[in-house]
């Protein structure tokens, strides 16, 4: 089984952190979150954007990114504005882990420079203004391109109506 791992470096603001627990618990990745944190764990706003999720969800957390490297392996990638590289381009192996950085600040820009062909971006509007996106749908789109190029191993791939068969909306349409 392929394994996606979610990284959040030093994440500041709980109502994101608490959509990516949910994006994650919903998608069956894994979560890491390095410390320290702008928040506390038990913070109700954090708990509330996950909402009833956190029972499905698998966590780890690091006290910094040395903690979390010592701890870890596989094929890391660093989602930032300043990549050369759109996300979209690369291929992403089994046991990936994809880096978000803090909201204010980004990953530390060491860990970029040393890493220029692992670093990826999603593409936005050439605008000052336009800093990045929110870090939470930052996530869930790079999440769903792995799971995508994977073809969404082990997701439930179609719905059910409550009240009508989609079989009988097939025959209706001809």
């Amino acid at each position: 089984m392929s394994e996606l791992n979610i990284v959040l470096v030093e994440p500041e603001i709980p109502q994101n952190t608490g959509n990516i627990a949910r994006t994650c618990a919903a998608t069956g990745a894994r979560l890491h979150i390095i410390e320290p944190m702008g928040f506390k764990i038990d913070d109700k706003k954090l708990k509330r954007a996950g909402l009833d999720y956190w029972h499905l969800l698998d966590i780890t957390y690091y006290k910094n990114l040395d903690d979390f490297f010592s701890k870890n392996q596989g094929n890391f990638y660093f989602f930032t504005t300043k990549a050369l590289n759109r996300y979209s381009d690369v291929k992403y192996e089994d046991n990936s882990y994809l880096f978000f950085g803090k909201e204010t600040k980004g990953l530390p820009e060491d860990l970029l420079f040393n890493n220029p062909e692992n670093c990826v971006r999603i593409p936005m509007i050439n605008n000052a203004a336009a800093r990045s996106l929110n870090l939470s749908n930052s996530v869930a789109i790079a999440a769903y391109e792995v799971l995508r190029q994977w073809d969404f191993p082990e997701l439930l791939c179609e719905g059910k109506l409550t009240k009508f068969n989609w079989a009988d909306a097939e025959d209706a349409s001809r």
